[in-house]
């Protein structure tokens, strides 16, 4: 009897105590976009990332804005946008409250991993080693991004208004 009050009231500190913590530190991630394919959803949500020189946005010079895949966030402009020569995209700044970072030790170094605010998706990792007077070079998988051109940003928004 006392060693089952003792298991009882063990697990009840236990939830009561450790697993909030937890759950305060944990990263919240959710698929929106039901329609990401096998290696998106491996980049974003298991932290991978895409082979160097393979992204068509590496070659994307329009101006506009690059949005999260998964949920549409808002978190580049293009006019940010630099050939790092890393083979990824890279920015120099994101737009404010873009996105959340946290360190990694993956490979033996230390880097910064940041995430969409919006989702939890990861994109890339950020470095100090930029060309602006930022400093930073925001390394981005292209799969994790969607290009949306200016002028139809400025379109969509027009209909909406008058329709």
């Amino acid at each position: 009897m006392r060693r089952n009050f003792l298991k009882y009231l063990s697990l009840t500190i236990f939830s009561s105590f450790i697993l909030p913590l937890n759950s305060l530190f944990a990263n919240t991630k959710k698929i929106i976009n039901k329609n990401l394919t096998k290696k998106q959803k491996e980049i974003m949500f298991n932290e991978g990332t895409e082979r160097p020189f393979s992204s068509d946005l590496l070659r994307e010079s329009r101006k506009g804005f690059y949005h999260c895949a998964n949920c549409g966030n808002k978190l580049f402009a293009s006019t940010s946008k630099f050939d790092s020569g890393t083979g990824w995209p890279s920015f120099s700044e994101a737009l404010p409250g873009a996105f959340k970072t946290k360190i990694d030790y993956k490979f033996g170094m230390k880097r910064t991993e940041y995430h969409c605010a919006k989702c939890g998706a990861h994109h890339g990792h950020v470095f100090n080693d930029g060309p602006t007077k930022s400093g930073k070079r925001f390394c981005n998988n292209g799969l994790c991004l969607i290009f949306q051109q200016l002028y139809l940003l400025i379109l969509n928004t027009l209909l909406l208004v008058f329709l």
